[in-house]
């Protein structure tokens, strides 16, 4: 009786499910910003080190054990957490989900694997189910406004329409970044049904109130790795749940990433004609499970 009580209680109070909605504060959403900020820098300063991917940050042993695993078709995976002056950012009534993942593709260049990441329009197809839609917008130079309906049932169904600015950087020949920082984020209710609507964005279940990734590609050791860092912004969790509610919805981001990354390999593979079907039930272990 007591484990059906708790568990009733994590299904009505758990971050997105539906039993009430929240309001994004603004509180909440400037520290996301100032969060973001800590990360950009540390990334700028990966660039400044040579430290293009999170891998290249580990010590000796360790970053040629991930390498090595890597080149194995293993997934490097990791949580991270961003500082500023080496002291923790407090993001009152928000949780930040921050998570980094690599992949090699063996035989491919970094050509082959940007066009599968820059093939907006086609992203509902590369990365079904959790993109539902997509949608190029506009594009100009090095810039790009892009839409795409994300969808999860991982608790609950969740549908969300996202509105992304993109920009992409070159690193010489070899490296390239593309910066992808969401504008708005809006829950869809009834997704499906004649009295589908958009609810107000920051004025909902607090599922997802922003979004930023950033995808990083370098071409060596006869392929290219892919890498994805993610920063989502939530609601939190209910302090008295926190302990039971906080692990099942760490895994959440953390395994969309993991089939972010088997897809985006599955599909610059295919691409290329490669059989590819042994990666991902021989290879999908990780090569590193961090903190």
């Amino acid at each position: 009786m007591q484990m059906t009580l708790v568990m009733f209680c994590m299904f009505v109070l758990v971050p997105g499910t539906p039993s009430r909605g929240t309001e994004l504060k603004q509180e909440t959403a400037a520290s996301f910003e100032r969060y973001i900020r800590a990360v950009e820098a540390r990334l700028d300063d990966d660039i400044n080190r040579d430290q293009f991917l999170a891998v290249d940050r580990l010590p000796d042993a360790r970053r040629q054990q991930a390498y090595n695993q890597l080149r194995h078709g293993q997934i490097y995976i990791d949580e991270l957490h961003a500082r500023e002056n080496d002291h923790s950012i407090r993001v009152p009534n928000g949780h930040i989900h921050h998570w980094v993942g690599i992949i090699f593709i063996p035989d491919a260049t970094l050509p082959e694997a940007s066009a599968v990441l820059h093939d907006y329009a086609n992203q509902q197809d590369l990365y079904k189910p959790q993109v539902r839609r997509s949608q190029l917008i506009e594009q100009s130079g090095s810039d790009s406004k892009i839409y795409l309906q994300l969808f999860n049932d991982a608790v609950v169904t969740v549908v969300l329409n996202a509105y992304f600015d993109v920009n992409d950087v070159d690193f010489g020949s070899i490296r390239h970044q593309i910066e992808v920082r969401s504008t708005r984020i809006a829950e869809v209710a009834n997704p499906g049904k004649p009295d589908e609507q958009e609810r107000p964005p920051g004025n909902d279940h607090g599922y997802m109130w922003r979004f930023n990734s950033y995808w990083r590609v370098e071409e060596k050791d006869g392929g290219v790795y892919v890498q994805n860092e993610s920063v989502v912004l939530s609601r939190t969790s209910p302090a008295v749940l926190a302990w039971l509610i906080n692990p099942m919805t760490k895994k959440i981001p953390r395994n969309i990433l993991l089939n972010l990354l088997k897809d985006t390999r599955n599909a610059a593979m295919s691409s290329k004609g490669h059989i590819h079907s042994s990666l991902e039930t021989d290879r999908a272990s990780e090569a590193s499970h961090g903190q």
